[in-house]
């Protein structure tokens, strides 16, 4: 019953997520360009914004029920879930936006809908897998960190990575660095709610930093790429990193026996490259904030 809980708080944690990622795009090309070197000044001309306020404070929200969700299911099939928001947004964006789907969006939709509806059907629920190695939490936290640094950096090591190039750069970074946030979350509700003094501890430091460093990173995505490509390539990174943490760090399982792990494995990548393939419609007009 756990892992239905933590499944349905996912699904809020979807439809959350992407309203507010469709919010922050319409304020964050409006405010000034981030200056990594001027962070105070930068977040307060974000904040200047209304609708990236507005979008920050229902990511709040969004980010509270992903904790939950973290805390009751595997974080592999929780961010399975989360990845399946684009279906709500490809509807609410069309019904409630004024933005218009092409067909590839569409197909994505439905290759959304049929992974998740597999993932749902063939869930484990044998609680929350919260446990892991500490080597290997360090390995792979330590791993995404360098991988999310270096994408930050990219465009200062001579790749040539500018403008809309380095926008997808700097939202492969944010998604890569969410990952490593949630998956130390993950760590944290598995030790917090035996022991709220565990909370003062080095994951939650993790998380706290890499959270700043994807706030600034995709900020800046916003401003400098097209909205449809760094909005897809940051929920992408940010799904992946998660998925493989679940299995790499916690042992999420994958399958019971090889058919089963066949199964999941293409129901993952299904999910993943359905959510590639149908971009989030996000090419608004700039509007006042």
């Amino acid at each position: 019953m756990t892992s239905e809980i933590g499944l349905l708080l996912a699904v809020g944690c979807a439809m959350a997520t992407n309203l507010a990622f469709l919010w922050k795009h319409r304020g964050a090309v409006c405010a000034p360009e981030v200056n990594i070197r001027r962070p105070i000044a930068s977040a307060a001309g974000l904040f200047r914004s209304k609708w990236w306020t507005i979008g920050f404070l229902v990511a709040i929200g969004a980010w509270a029920l992903h904790v939950g969700a973290l805390a009751f299911a595997p974080i592999s099939l929780v961010q399975a879930v989360i990845s399946g928001g684009l279906v709500f947004l490809a509807v609410l964006a069309e019904r409630c936006f004024g933005f218009s789907l092409g067909a590839r969006q569409w197909w994505g939709v439905a290759f959304v809908a049929a992974g998740l509806a597999f993932l749902g059907l063939t869930a484990q629920t044998t609680g929350s897998h919260s446990s892991y190695s500490i080597a290997g939490m360090i390995g792979f936290e330590g791993g995404m960190v360098a991988l999310g640094t270096l994408l930050i950096f990219s465009h200062n090591v001579q790749l040539g990575l500018v403008g809309d190039r380095h926008g997808v750069e700097l939202a492969a970074a944010a998604g890569i660095l969410f990952g490593v946030s949630d998956v130390a979350i993950k760590a944290l509700t598995g030790s917090v709610p035996g022991d709220i003094a565990t909370i003062i501890g080095p994951w939650t430091l993790v998380a706290l930093l890499a959270s700043v460093g994807a706030f600034y990173a995709s900020a800046h995505s916003l401003q400098l790429g097209d909205g449809v490509s760094v909005i897809a390539t940051t929920s992408v990174a940010a799904n992946v990193s998660a998925i493989l943490g679940g299995i790499l760090v916690f042992g999420d399982p994958i399958g019971g026996d090889a058919l089963a792990i066949v199964a999941r494995t293409v129901a993952f990548g299904l999910v993943i490259c359905a959510t590639a393939m149908m971009p989030a419609p996000l090419r608004a007009a700039r509007r006042s904030a």
